[in-house]
């Protein structure tokens, strides 16, 4: 691993890039790097040791001692970068993140989750089972764990588990010998252009699984079957998981104190299978987790201990706090099935109280492409507020705000409400929560930052 043995990433502070940095790290690699602003991971990476500038220019990459011998970037990372122009000037090694994790992942038995949505989830679950087993897996996720706040790890039980992100491609440079596919469902059509031309993605990846290898496929989701027959076909050994499955059968799910119980037909003996988080779609995705580790020769037991010990990932339905009787959680659904998903599994959790949705569209183009879809699922709340459109990485399309969700949503007018202005927001919704109501912010960008803010307004009005 030479090429890595001085690395500087650009963006250090992302989901990807920090977990690579923080292995990296963990192995004793010089690393530095840079990001747009100050962050707590930044601050983070710098205790354990990283050299990290505020703001990008071509002086960053003399930061460590000799240069680095790598320069990592990700998608994101513009041809006119300067540190990347800086980097090529140079001849020095560029990577994409993906081949710096792929690199990472040598010498491991390596697992990787992969799907529309639930990857994150999958992962984590997989990842946490697999520690209570006491295999001290390498892994890297794209949320924090909320057991150890972290989202990589660098351990020394020969595996490495991680989560494969189809957005651009980038899982092509992975071979893994357990790979779980969650569901393939359209998205990202901003990059791959059309539905034919994403689904063509997952099925180049069946070919980066090893010969010796397994596809763990949830039967329950369309896409995913297709691809697991497409394995089959290829000669691929495929596990699958869920109702309509016949290895492994989910045969009845019940909520249960804030999370579920989930009974299974294993290679013919009954096995009940605990998962503190809500929904039955988390209960799929620990399904597909337990065959992962299974088939990584954890011990059943084990798993399943693991799993019902799983405290969830951040933004993944995670409860902020309480104040006047109003619970508060927030949550990364960005595509409608995932917004659907989490909302059917926080209306137990509510307890016969309102269901409230702040709700930020990400993405433009997905937005254009799913309002209608998003409508739908936003209709199973009781109260709605929509803000504007996190656009990321995209410009404004000509006609397309979030009124075309609003006009959308299948709810009386006056439960839907749009609203431009973040510091409205927590009075507004402040307002329309009452004692025993459960409140969600939803979305991909900035919204998260609205539950603290609720709370403490909401604690206002009650210590007036």
């Amino acid at each position: 691993m030479t090429t890595l043995e001085r690395v500087h990433l650009v963006g250090i502070g992302g989901a990807g890039m920090s977990g690579i940095a923080r292995i990296l790290l963990d192995r004793g690699m010089a690393v530095s790097g840079s990001d747009a602003k100050d962050s707590s991971t930044l601050r983070t990476l710098r205790a354990q040791g990283a050299q990290v500038a505020i703001g990008q220019a071509a002086g960053n990459l003399d930061q460590l001692e000799g240069g680095p011998t790598a320069v990592v970037v990700s998608t994101a990372i513009k041809p006119d970068n300067p540190e990347l122009v800086e980097a090529r000037a140079r001849g020095l090694a560029v990577l994409h993140r993906s081949e710096a994790l792929a690199a990472l992942m040598a010498d491991h038995r390596v697992a990787c989750v992969i799907g529309t949505h639930g990857k994150t989830s999958t992962t984590s679950m997989l990842t946490v089972a697999l520690q209570h087993c006491r295999l001290d897996p390498s892994f890297a996720i794209g949320g924090d764990l909320n057991e150890s706040g972290a989202n990589a790890h660098h351990g020394v039980g020969g595996i490495f588990v991680a989560e494969a992100d189809e957005s651009d491609g980038s899982f092509l440079a992975f071979s893994p010998s357990v790979a779980v596919v969650t569901n393939v469902e359209a998205d990202h059509l901003d990059h791959h252009g059309t539905v034919e031309a994403y689904n063509a993605v997952f099925e180049s990846f069946l070919d980066r699984i090893t010969d010796d290898g397994v596809l763990v496929a949830c039967a329950d989701d369309p896409g995913s079957a297709a691809l697991a027959l497409l394995a089959e076909n290829r000669g691929l050994r495929v596990r699958r998981y869920g109702r309509a499955a016949t290895d492994v059968t989910l045969t009845a799910y019940e909520p249960v104190d804030g999370g579920g119980v989930a009974r299974i037909l294993l290679d013919g003996a009954e096995v009940e299978v605990r998962v503190a988080v809500p929904g039955e779609h988390m209960a799929l995705n620990a399904l597909g987790a337990l065959i992962a580790g299974l088939e990584l020769e954890a011990p059943l037991e084990g798993l399943l201990e693991g799993i019902a010990g799983f405290g969830g990932v951040r933004r993944r339905f995670e409860f902020k706090g309480r104040a006047g009787g109003v619970r508060v959680y927030d949550d990364y659904a960005h595509h409608p099935t995932e917004v659907a998903a989490q909302l059917r599994a926080a209306r137990p959790a509510a307890h016969g109280g309102k269901l409230v949705v702040i709700f930020q569209p990400h993405l433009y183009s997905r937005t254009r492409l799913f309002a209608a879809e998003f409508g739908a699922a936003l209709g199973l709340a009781d109260e709605v507020v929509v803000l504007d459109v996190y656009g990321a990485r995209e410009q404004p399309e000509p006609g397309v705000t979030s009124h075309l969700i609003v006009d959308a949503i299948p709810l009386p007018a006056e439960r839907v409400r749009f609203e431009s202005s973040f510091e409205r927001v927590p009075a507004l919704v402040a307002d329309l929560a009452q004692e025993g109501d459960l409140v969600l912010t939803m979305g991909a960008g900035d919204v998260t930052m609205l539950g603290p803010e609720l709370i403490a307004e909401l604690d206002r009005r009650v210590r007036v």
